[in-house]
């Protein structure tokens, strides 16, 4: 071979070396890169990222493709082996970013680390990840300035920033990336303007400011983005007028500007833009008229003006707006005849006119508007009667008619509301009685009837209203007695049946609504004294009874000793030996016949001893223990009686003591909820290296009760003792003494989701990002009990209510009081357990356990948590066989995502995907058959990576 050849052969060899080293090179550099930033970070157990490791003796080889990343976790690569995506969403990861090599990726065009616990500020070294494309860092913890190098990463089309702690202004240098698709920056610590240069952002279609301390006017410039279609700027501090350049924007689709300092008119050009779909202006300082041809173009769905100052009458075109989905406007001096501006809205689901001049009387055309949830006219100048029809609306959750001139009498019609939370028909002159079709509405929280001129007596069925947290009958002309049925209303916090013409005694059965706050019984004929059960009523903050006919001795409580003299004036003889009152000679009070209440109160409490104590043992049926099994809980046993297994490592009798102090005994006042086995109280402890707990105080146990839990109930609580897991409230102990027994658990801030949804507040500040975030807890925490644990955990009662929302609004699974482990070896039979509404139909016919019946509660959970309210027979529709249809699968997917609660904004795009990934699943939860319900494993997978996949 000649030299020539020979050399050229050598080049050849020399080349395809170096090739090879570099494509080597690149790949170790990507693998130690990864690894080094995990060594960094804090994971779960229970992490995926045991895949992120290399085999040694293959690292010694030339060909190291088993060492290669793109098998780990989350990473993903391209045919050259080297990382291009990298997606490691909601993965639990807890650290920063200083470790992460940015240079070692110099392919890498997608980084999602969204939903995670990553802090700190973002590292101005991202700038070497050049070919980036995708970036998103949603829902962290970071802090400090945004880095100004992004401005240099050209090839960016989307930058997700949102709902971390990022502060400073907006940089300038945004402006160069001119491929910029999506821009979300909301729901930070962001100040300063709103830079100009944004205008020049043509390609976007999303730009979302909101929830930042931004302020001063909004930029002209930003009427250049011509490709916009959703321009979120709600939730600052930003003032001046509507720029007139927004009449340009005729791309788009929802403009949020709620929640500002804005004025002036809103430019009648806006009329022009086509495509809008949500208008939201509420929460500013607008004045001067609405466009006069608002929603001329039939496609405005959201239309949102409320606390503002509009006059005058509302557009015309609203009339014929049959796609409204959502009308609020209250808090205006809009004005016009109902009859005449409002018409026919098959679609619309939320309406509030509420604090304007409108007069006229209410159409029976409503009762088209089928899917209203929420009926909001209150404080206007509307005549007439309450049309019947409204009684046809069956979806409704809330209806507010108050403060207008209402009369005639309450249609009884209004019964068929079943779905109904909330009823204001106050401030009227309504007549006649209160309609025994009322029975019907047993989902009742709020009702206020009061200022009107009904009649007749309180109904008994008024017990019905198990849920009622506020009732309110004052100022009416009822009479005859108070009916002993309003004990039953055990979470009423307030009552007032002041100003009516009430006689007899006080019913001593109303002591029993313990969770009472304020009692309103003056200007009224009552007699008799008060029954001496009060003296248990201990967590009454408000009372008056003034102005009756009451004699003999006051309850010796906090309330009637700090009660104003004002709120016991004006009886027969009231004593007591405290405050200003007449001192008692002698004890003159009426009790309530021992004989007649002691068999079945006695009964009732015996009961629900065993029930909750077997519930919280897991409700494992009771085996009898062997000698050697007494001598073990002997040894578990102080010489208290006492038996506490704590993971707070203390001594179990100081445990026990300062708990009992930092309750103060269980004093009212550290009073947070109630569950179906004891009321729960908030304990900060002074234990070193402890904090705030949460404690489940069981009702009254039983001397001897503990020789109910043998060794295998035990074994039971310890595995619980076990579960870690980020979407699980912790549990940090047991205790059973023959004073007080109780559980103690983490404390988790925000209290339970079921309380969020039924506030408006609450479920406001729940807006879709957050709810798509507390499904996914719920799911990760299913996930881990039914497959994440040595032996299966069914939980059995998933609701609402038992799951907690934290600082963060991150889910925690809560109340394992019917919790069981699912052993293999054994046919898992249980007894009914769970919350109505929530509770697989298998249950009804079979007592048999699995981990499906989790699987249909998450359905329901999942369905509530999009209504904003307890679905109830809305379910009865989705039922599906095995064989459903796609396409059928997809209309029932449709069905769900008309019902979305209205209260907070309307979705983004990229959570609407989201929000239909959660009702295709909801579909499939929701199957009739168990065996047709896919496992938590998948859902959570779904949801975690953010797919919509047909099950």
């Amino acid at each position: 071979m000649d030299k020539k050849r020979l050399s050229l052969l050598f080049l050849v060899l020399f080349l395809w070396s170096s090739s090879m080293n570099l494509t080597l090179g690149s790949t170790s550099k990507e693998v130690d890169a990864l690894l080094k930033w995990k060594a960094s970070l804090k994971t779960p157990n229970n992490s995926a990222f045991y895949s992120w490791t290399i085999d040694l003796p293959a690292a010694k080889s030339i060909n190291s493709s088993e060492n290669s990343p793109c098998n780990w976790f989350g990473v993903f690569c391209n045919t050259e082996k080297s990382v291009i995506t990298i997606n490691l969403t909601n993965s639990g990861l807890q650290g920063t970013l200083h470790q992460f090599s940015f240079s070692s990726f110099s392919n890498l065009s997608s980084l999602n680390l969204s939903s995670n616990e990553l802090y700190s500020a973002i590292p101005p070294e991202i700038i070497n990840l050049s070919k980036l494309v995708f970036l998103d860092l949603t829902d962290n913890k970071f802090s400090g300035k945004i880095p100004p190098g992004i401005g240099n990463l050209t090839n960016l089309k989307t930058l997700f920033l949102t709902k971390n702690q990022l502060s400073g202004s907006i940089p300038q240098e945004l402006r160069n990336l001119k491929s910029l698709s999506q821009l979300s920056l909301d729901s930070n610590n962001l100040s300063g303007l709103i830079p100009p240069s944004l205008g020049d952002l043509t390609n976007l279609t999303l730009l979302a400011l909101s929830t930042n301390n931004l302020s001063g006017p909004i930029p002209q410039e930003l009427g250049n983005l011509k490709s916009i279609l959703y321009l979120f700027l709600n939730a600052n501090k930003l003032n001046g007028s509507i720029p007139f350049s927004f009449s340009g924007l005729r791309k788009l689709r929802m403009l949020c500007l709620h929640r500002n300092q804005l004025s002036g008119s809103v430019p009648q050009e806006i009329e022009n833009l086509l495509e809008l779909t949500s208008l939201d202006l509420d929460t500013n300082q607008f004045s001067g008229y609405l466009p006069e041809n608002l929603c001329k173009s039939g496609v405005l769905r959201g239309f949102s003006a409320f606390d503002n100052h509009f006059i005058g009458p509302i557009p015309k075109y609203f009339r014929n707006c049959t796609t409204l989905y959502k009308l609020r406007i209250q808090g205006n001096r809009f004005l016009g005849n109902i009859t005449e501006v409002f018409g026919v809205y098959p679609n619309l689901s939320y309406i509030d006119i509420s604090r304007n001049k409108f007069y006229g009387e209410i159409s029976q055309d409503w009762k088209q508007s089928k899917n209203l949830t929420v009926m909001k006219m209150a404080d206007n100048n509307i005549t007439g009667t309450i049309p019947s029809e409204i009684g046809s609306l069956k979806q409704l959750a809330e209806l507010d008619l108050s403060s207008n001139n209402l009369v005639g009498l309450i249609p009884k019609q209004l019964g068929n509301l079943t779905s109904l939370l909330n009823m204001r028909l106050n401030d009227n002159q309504l007549s006649g009685g209160i309609p025994s079709e009322f029975m019907s509405l047993t989902n009742l929280n709020h009702l206020d009837l009061s200022s009107n001129n009904l009649n007749n007596s309180i109904p008994g069925f008024f017990g019905v209203f198990l849920r009622a947290n506020y009732v309110n009958l004052s100022s009416n002309k009822f009479s005859q007695e108070i009916p002993v049925q309003f004990g039953n209303l055990v979470h009423l916090s307030q009552l007032d049946l002041s100003y009516n013409s009430l006689e007899g005694e006080i019913p001593w059965q109303m002591s029993k609504m313990q969770s009472l706050e304020s009692l309103n019984l003056s200007h009224n004929s009552l007699s008799g004294s008060i029954p001496t059960t009060f003296d248990g009523m201990l967590g009454l903050l408000n009372i008056d009874i003034s102005y009756n006919k009451l004699h003999g001795p006051v309850p010796n409580i906090t309330v009637f000793r700090t009660a104003p003299k004002e709120a016991l004036e004006g009886n027969m003889g009231l004593c007591a030996n405290f405050g200003s009152l007449e001192p008692c000679p002698g004890s003159s009070r009426i009790e309530p016949n021992p004989a007649l209440i002691a068999v079945p109160v006695v009964g009732a409490y015996l009961l629900i001893v065993v029930v909750c104590l077997i519930a919280i043992v897991i409700g494992r049926k009771y085996k009898t223990k062997s000698n050697e099994e007494e001598e073990e809980e002997e040894r578990d046993e102080n010489q208290d009686g006492e038996v506490v297994f704590s993971v707070l490592n203390y001594d179990r009798r100081k445990l026990y003591k300062e708990i009992i102090r930092a309750t103060n005994n269980f004093d009212p006042r550290f009073f947070i909820g109630e569950g179906g086995c004891g009321r729960v109280y908030k304990a900060k402890l002074s234990l070193p290296n402890t904090d705030i707990v949460a404690v489940k105080k069981l009702h009254s146990p039983a001397e001897g009760q503990r020789r109910l839990i043998g060794k295998e109930l035990l074994n039971e609580i310890r595995a619980l003792v076990e579960i870690r897991h980020r979407n699980i409230v912790k549990f940090y102990g047991f205790c059973l003494h023959k004073r007080e027994s109780f559980l103690v658990y983490e404390y988790v801030e925000r209290g339970s989701l079921g309380s969020m949804l039924r506030s408006e507040e609450g479920a406001k500040e729940l807006d879709w990002d957050k709810r798509v975030k507390i499904v996914r807890g719920v799911a990760h925490a299913l996930d881990y009990m039914h497959h994440g644990c040595s032996i299966p955990i069914v939980h059995r009662d998933i609701s609402s209510n038992n799951v907690l929302v934290d600082s963060e609004f991150e889910a925690r699974v809560s109340d394992f009081g019917t919790a069981k482990l699912l052993n293999p070896d054994s046919s898992n039979w249980t007894s009914l357990a769970g919350t109505f509404g929530y509770v697989a139909p298998e249950l009804a016919y079979t007592m048999k356990i699995s981990e499906k019946c989790d699987v249909y509660s998450f359905g329901v959970l999942a369905l509530e948590v999009m209504m904003g309210k307890q679905p109830g027979d809305f379910i009865s529709t989705l039922y599906a066989s095995s064989s459903l249809e796609l396409e059928n699968k997809q209309k029932l997917v449709m069905k769900i995502m008309q019902v979305l609660d209205q209260r907070p904004q309307p979705p983004l795009p990229n959570l609407e995907i989201q929000l239909t990934t959660i009702a295709t699943l909801v579909i499939s939860c929701l199957q009739y058959d168990p065996n047709s319900r896919p496992p938590m494993n998948i859902i959570s997978k779904i949801l975690s990576t953010q797919s919509i996949i047909h099950l």
